[in-house]
């Protein structure tokens, strides 16, 4: 006679609840993985950035005022500041007094 646990019922029980277990790990990482955006290869750089400290290029808050001047120039990407995207504002470039 069988033990009662190892009839074939209770086996395939087993085995669905294994396979079922595995799905539901494979969709979650697939999930995570899309989520988190590491999911494909890593971008390459364009290009190298680009030095324009001469250009009077700033970034400012409309909120608060705080101003970056941007003195290298990359990928563009506008940062927030105050819970809002800050502005990009061109100035007139100064003219840099030079020592007689």
């Amino acid at each position: 006679m069988h033990p009662l646990w190892f009839t074939g019922g209770v086996v395939v029980q087993i085995l669905i609840a294994i396979l079922i277990g595995l799905v539901i790990g494979f969709v979650g990482f697939r999930v995570l993985r899309a989520v988190s955006g590491s999911g494909g290869p890593p971008r390459e750089r364009e290009a190298e950035p680009e030095d324009v400290a001469g250009l009077d290029v700033y970034l400012v808050c409309r909120e608060c005022g705080t101003e970056f001047q941007v003195t290298r120039l990359g990928e563009v990407q506008v940062p927030r500041h105050c819970g809002e995207p800050m502005e990009v504002v061109r100035r007139p470039a100064r003219d840099n007094p030079t020592l007689n």
